[in-house]
């Protein structure tokens, strides 16, 4: 007997999570492709971007696939805050020492 609640393959690809699973690998092949030596010479401006790129790709991951963006508005918040402290705060160490 077939379930009729069951998720077809073409349900799943049209949802959001496809579209963020597709922008994941996206993000993925941008940090190669700048941790390579492609395209910026300027190592700083690299680690800069690849690192500001793996926090969107965590706020991503967050959001859709451990379904923070429906928790109650202070776990996304707190969530959100520690993406932006822990991404600041590794980008100002980076800087500093």
């Amino acid at each position: 007997m077939i379930d009729s609640t069951a998720v077809t393959f073409r349900e799943l690809l049209r949802g959001p999570f496809a579209i963020v699973w597709l922008g994941l690998i996206g993000a993925t092949l941008l940090s190669w492709y700048l941790g390579a030596d492609h395209g910026v010479h300027n190592h700083h401006v690299v680690t800069t971007l690849i690192l500001i790129v793996a926090f969107v790709k965590v706020r991503f991951v967050g959001l859709y696939f451990m379904e923070l963006r429906d928790a109650p508005r202070r776990l996304r918040a707190l969530f959100e805050m520690h993406c932006v402290i822990v991404c600041t705060a590794m980008l100002t160490v980076y800087f500093v020492l």
